[in-house]
């Protein structure tokens, strides 16, 4: 069993490690602060809160903190939690660390759609180890400003950034997502609208699993940007390439990719999109890019790290980690150039769609 004395050695050696990233590597990547239209995260690289709320396995506090210290020192600046994520306790776990830093020096987002109460009975979750509270679905307008206050309470901030409607998709609700759209659409979207207007917050969008929700919102409304997460991938992206992505492009909006790994598959995980269970031609396509990858001195998590990060309308893609070690590596993949004759290979062998971009 780990002891306090090796999860701490552990984070001071992954705080050592990352120290010198930028001369053995490069900068991680950015936007240009300059740019006009709807905010983008200057960032584009970032952490998703996923794993520290326990999504994976019930990480202790320290190797939270592990986690957020290696990122901190590794360069990034820009955290996504949610109150969902361990039912409040990615939260208050970034929040722990985010603390003792300086409030102008990085970009939060947290979700809205669920609000939690106290309970002696926790409900059936993916979480390993939540907090001891129960959840129910709201996106009216009070319930939007409430989970918004209760979120700032738990991280003891006086603002976030970003603000993402989460999990209003047919992957929660089915054919009823509609109905639930109709209640944001006269609840939670104007309320957004409003405090971003104000100044209060800097953006709002969707954070979904599917892009229905995304293109109903731009019919509707005037979002700044969309977390899509598990859609956009190496293994699987035609959909929102062809369906999502120009409409974005045309109104000046962004994507922030979520579980560019597919939640730790192309990572070398045995699990995609949040299952145990791997598709056997997905499979397949992930070990025939893997070893394309081999070929050219690089890996499958590079590859798909970088091939997230290459369309123009992404402004930031944001893995998860339950682990130090793992920042660092996904931080390092961000931060090398692989080869034009690898993006060929892949397009020759069509495992890209043909009109995908890759990294220049």
């Amino acid at each position: 069993m780990p002891t306090r004395r090796d999860f701490l050695a552990t984070a001071a050696a992954a705080a050592a490690a990352t120290s010198f990233l930028p001369a053995a590597a490069g900068p991680l990547p950015t936007n240009d602060p300059a740019a006009e239209g709807h905010y983008r995260p200057l960032h584009r690289f970032g952490l998703g809160g996923v794993a520290i709320g326990t999504g994976f396995a019930p990480l202790t506090a320290e190797q939270s903190d592990e986690v957020m210290r290696a990122a901190w020192a590794a360069g990034v600046r820009y955290f996504d939690t949610s109150p969902w994520y361990g039912l409040g306790l990615s939260e208050r776990r970034m929040a722990h660390f985010l603390a003792e830093q300086n409030r102008d020096d990085y970009v939060l987002s947290t979700k809205i759609g669920r609000i939690l109460t106290p309970t002696d009975k926790i409900p059936q979750v993916m979480w390993k180890a939540p907090s001891p509270f129960a959840f129910q679905y709201d996106y009216t307008a009070d319930g939007t400003r409430r989970s918004i206050e209760d979120s700032l309470q738990r991280m003891g901030l006086s603002r976030t950034d970003i603000v993402f409607i989460h999990d209003l998709s047919p992957d929660h609700f089915g054919d009823q997502w509609t109905e639930q759209f109709e209640i944001a659409a006269k609840g939670a979207i104007p309320v957004l609208t409003k405090l971003r207007d104000e100044g209060v917050i800097k953006a709002w969008g969707f954070g979904v699993n599917n892009i229905e929700p995304c293109l109903r919102a731009l019919e509707v409304a005037d979002p700044d940007l969309f977390l899509l997460a598990t859609q956009y991938s190496i293994v699987e992206h035609a959909a929102p390439l062809q369906e999502l992505f120009p409409k974005c492009e045309e109104r000046g909006v962004s994507i922030v990719v979520g579980a560019p790994l597919n939640s730790g598959f192309l990572g070398g995980k045995e699990r995609y999109n949040y299952r145990p269970e791997v598709p056997a031609a997905i499979r397949e396509k992930a070990a025939r890019i893997a070893q394309i990858a081999a070929e050219h001195g690089t890996d499958l998590r590079t590859a798909a790290l970088q091939f997230c990060n290459a369309p123009q309308v992404v402004s930031s893609v944001i893995p998860g980690a339950s682990s130090g070690q793992q920042v660092i590596e996904n931080a390092l993949s961000m931060a090398v150039r692989l080869p034009e004759a690898f993006w060929k290979a892949l397009q020759d062998e069509q495992l890209l769609a043909p009109d995908a971009p890759v990294p220049t």
